[in-house]
């Protein structure tokens, strides 16, 4: 079982997120992503949106290979060490999550990431759905 709850009564206006995700079963919790291929190589030096594209592909191979899938995110921390990055983030996490249930969400602008290359980072909670 999960709830989205976008907007409650009387919370502030949200952007691409809900103020709360309810939820019960089995869940998985991935790592902080970053724009790293499969064979360890920086994606898109200096390319904002490079780099968040290469981290949800990321997130999407470490929850398929859980068990589960970006439609089933129920929480994103998000890193970034540039906020004019802010929209980009956007226009891509608008790509991968339903607009209709979108993940509770924090955003933090950060001084610098492991490697000073990186633009971003992204961590997610998703629930493992039932086997069909």
């Amino acid at each position: 079982m999960t709830e989205h709850i976008v907007r409650p009564d009387g919370a502030p206006p949200v952007n691409g997120y809900s103020h709360a995700v309810a939820f019960s079963g089995p869940m998985v919790v991935v790592s902080g992503q970053v724009p790293v291929d499969a064979a360890g190589r920086l994606v898109g030096e200096g390319d904002s949106e490079a780099q968040i594209r290469q981290i949800y592909a990321n997130l999407d191979t470490a929850l398929k290979a859980a068990g589960s899938g970006l439609d089933h995110v129920v929480k994103l921390t998000v890193f970034l060490t540039d906020l004019a990055d802010l929209d980009t983030f956007r226009r891509v996490r608008d790509e991968h999550q339903n607009a209709a249930r979108p993940p509770a969400c924090s955003l933090v602008q950060v001084a610098g990431l492991v490697n000073p290359a990186f633009r971003a980072e992204v961590e997610a909670w998703a629930v493992i759905p039932p086997a069909s």
